[in-house]
């Protein structure tokens, strides 16, 4: 896995972090790196009253090769067996023609954090997304003659989030976090860029949906996170969603999302904790279609989204206890797919590495 000079910054911070920490007690009351999930968990925790938090994320997801199902297919085999959807369309082919083979998006979530009471945490979050995918054109008509490679990008703001999140109960070693939130539709869903067609020339058309920046519609996204730990163990599981609200100005909603999420982890000292985790998710079609998006490409398929996938991973929580460095937390976690079970062909994921720091007061 390639790793760009964000995310190398990032993680040689972490491993730095513990060189300025001085270790504290383990007694009652004192901080713990293992008081938060994993990194790659949101909106698990609540603060006491008067309490505020700043965060930021690095997400680098990292795709490639495709997939039917379960089963793994190859371009040749896309472009000989798949039909297209807008075939009989003026200058489109009866069968896709035009195949992703990687894809690399990246993610710089910032967030903050205030609670007005004991019971109740504020949590805005604002995404910045980068994306860009890899495609290989086949010539027009029928074969399989590789006719060239391209690549699109896109960057910019996804849609903000903004959540209240409130102690359903609390007992000695845990307690139970819901989530009521909405997705604010603040993304882009008409950007464009120049690609390789069929045909052999350089159109510039409106990206596919994997490549928009937002979803154009607002959804409801609640949640629901049980933590509880003894000792040095500790052990959590969430349920996150998103639920569309209507279809946007395009003419499309993004499916429906659902993750559950359990993890454990270690205290090996106040400063520094290991996890374990998996997540199942699953995601729904694409409801509509976008009249400006049509190509010879899986990803201009709205059918041709969504499915189910289970990822598994470890990750590192570094807390400052004391000085200069308390309240600061530094973690770190990877995550790969274990099952993917794809609508139609689609680029299989192979990673997610999560970075993040965070600084409560």
């Amino acid at each position: 896995m390639r790793i760009n000079r964000c995310s190398r910054r990032a993680l040689c911070a972490l491993l730095l972090f513990p060189v300025g920490i001085v270790h504290a007690d383990a007694g009652h009351g004192a901080p713990r790196a293992d008081s938060h999930a994993p990194i790659g968990v949101m909106g698990e925790h609540v603060h006491e009253s008067g309490e505020f938090m700043v965060s930021y994320r690095y997400m680098r997801m990292a795709m490639a090769g495709n997939r039917i199902g379960t089963e793994r297919v190859s371009p040749e085999f896309i472009v000989q067996n798949v039909p297209n959807r807008f075939a009989g369309q003026p200058m489109q082919p009866p069968t896709l023609r035009v195949v992703p083979l990687e894809m690399t998006m990246e993610m710089h979530m910032l967030g903050a954090m205030v609670a007005p009471t004991d019971r109740t945490t504020l949590m805005a979050m604002v995404p910045v997304l980068s994306s860009d995918m890899t495609h290989v054109t086949f010539a027009g008509g029928m074969g399989t003659e590789r006719l060239g490679r391209f690549e699109t990008t896109s960057s910019g703001i996804g849609d903000v989030g903004l959540s209240a999140l409130f102690r359903v109960r609390q007992w000695a070693d845990g307690q139970l976090v819901g989530k009521l939130g909405v997705r604010l539709p603040t993304g882009d869903v008409d950007d464009t860029d120049t690609v390789l067609s069929p045909m052999d020339t350089r159109p510039e058309l409106r990206l596919p949906y994997p490549m928009q920046t937002g979803s154009g519609t607002f959804a409801l996204t609640p949640g629901l996170t049980w933590r509880h730990g003894t000792g040095a163990v500790g052990w959590g599981a969430q349920y996150a969603g998103t639920l569309q609200l209507g279809r946007n100005d395009e003419g499309y909603s993004r499916g429906d999302e659902h993750v559950l999420s359990a993890w454990g982890s270690y205290l090996w000292a106040p400063w520094i904790s290991t996890s374990v985790r998996a997540e199942a998710s699953t995601r729904a079609r694409i409801d509509g279609i976008d009249s400006e998006i049509r190509a010879p490409v899986q990803t201009a398929n709205p059918d041709f989204q969504g499915g189910d996938r289970v990822d598994a991973g470890i990750g590192v929580n570094l807390l400052g206890t004391r000085g200069a460095l308390a309240g600061h937390r530094m973690a770190v976690e990877y995550m790969v797919p274990v099952h993917q079970d794809l609508n139609g062909p689609q680029l299989e994921t192979d990673s997610v590495l999560t970075v993040g720091y965070q600084y409560a007061w």
